[in-house]
């Protein structure tokens, strides 16, 4: 099984067809089509700016290890290194993507197949079983500030002097 995260426009509502016609599933854990073709999977999916850092981290590895005279096979493995971590990071780099567009994660489904995951995210969005997410208060955990002026790290000791 795998975990499959739902991402809607922020404005769309349980329940409603429009904001699940434009929605995303990502599938969570290793890609192997972003392993095996790197910043082409990612301008596949539409993500400029991760593109663009993916093809310049490749650059950068090759000119290091052109410039530290690594040996091919040497080479090789630092290679595969790079691209094993784009693999591994690649659907997190989607969602970061997403949530910055606008389309934060509004629910998760485990399923086998994006076909099952789509079905079960489908069903609880029309069956409003996915929560509406809140709309984040600024400054909600934030105190007034102390009356008295503290200087260091132990304000109430200085007071004992």
């Amino acid at each position: 099984m795998r975990t499959y995260t739902l991402h809607l426009d922020r404005d769309a509502q349980t329940g409603e067809a429009h904001g699940l016609e434009r929605a995303h599933l990502v599938p969570d854990g290793f890609s192997w089509t972003a392993f095996a073709f790197g910043p082409l999977w990612f301008l596949f999916h539409r993500l400029w700016l991760a593109a663009l850092g993916v093809l310049v981290l490749l650059v950068a590895t090759a000119y290091l290890g052109r410039m530290a005279a690594l040996n091919p096979f040497a080479g090789l493995v630092v290679t595969l290194l790079v691209l094993l971590l784009i693999g591994l990071e690649a659907s997190s780099l989607r969602r970061w993507t997403y949530a910055r567009r606008g389309r934060p994660v509004r629910d998760a489904v485990l399923a086998a197949s994006l076909e099952e995951a789509e079905m079960k995210a489908a069903n609880r969005w029309f069956d409003g079983v996915v929560p509406p997410r809140p709309a984040p208060v600024p400054y909600a955990n934030v105190t007034s500030r102390p009356s008295e002026v503290a200087i260091g790290m132990f304000p109430t000791s200085e007071g004992r002097r």
